[in-house]
């Protein structure tokens, strides 16, 4: 697979992470919801650290959350320049690209949105509005909106610890971006043989 269709794969997935993110920014209140149906909803959140809302604490928490994305995105990209270049297997390449587009659709926000939007408590967000952003550079809140709660309810009792608590499944709010690198990742796990094939031994 050339890097061409692999750069084609993150394009795209750019191209609606950030159009659905923008439009959710400058159209709904911040915890404003949309029923689409009983097990799927469309829900403004903003998560200020990493996965499942976990912030790392401290002044400088999320300023060094951006950096380490940023390196990391850095080392994703050689990743998937060099799979490329040793001609790796194709569901490998895709899996890589998945995963870099994932990461990056949520650094731009993470660098950006902080300094292009104002705030979205009680209001809906304008892009580069008179008063300035909500942060500074690098720190931004990444937008999420998908929500899948496929099942509410309260456990039974004989389910250890978390028997008779009530539960959600499936309680994170996420967005095309991370579906990217849910998927990414996925595909590396199931096609793991496929993606990583052993070499074999020369006879002599």
């Amino acid at each position: 697979m050339s890097l061409k269709k692999a750069a084609i794969i993150i394009f795209l997935i750019l191209l609606v992470d950030q159009i659905s993110k923008v439009y959710i920014k400058t159209h709904f209140i911040l915890g404003e919801e949309i029923r689409v149906f009983e097990w799927f909803r469309i829900l403004f959140v903003e998560n200020e650290g990493m996965a499942w809302g976990a912030k790392i604490p401290g002044e400088y928490g999320k300023l060094f959350l951006t950096l380490f994305r940023l390196v990391a995105i850095v080392g994703i990209g050689y990743w998937l320049w060099d799979s490329v270049r040793k001609k790796s297997p194709r569901i490998l390449i895709i899996s890589i690209a998945l995963i870099f587009a994932g990461a990056f659709g949520n650094i731009i926000d993470s660098v950006f949105y902080g300094i292009i939007f104002n705030d979205s408590h009680h209001q809906v967000a304008s892009f580069l509005a008179e008063g300035g952003g909500y942060g500074t550079l690098f720190h931004g809140k990444v937008v999420d909106m998908l929500y899948f709660p496929l099942w509410k309810g309260y456990l039974p009792e004989w389910i250890p610890f978390w028997g008779g608590d009530y539960f959600t499944f499936f309680e994170p709010v996420f967005n095309i971006a991370d579906s990217s690198i849910s998927t990414g990742v996925g595909l590396l796990i199931v096609f793991n043989k496929k993606a990583f094939p052993k070499k074999t031994e020369k006879e002599d």
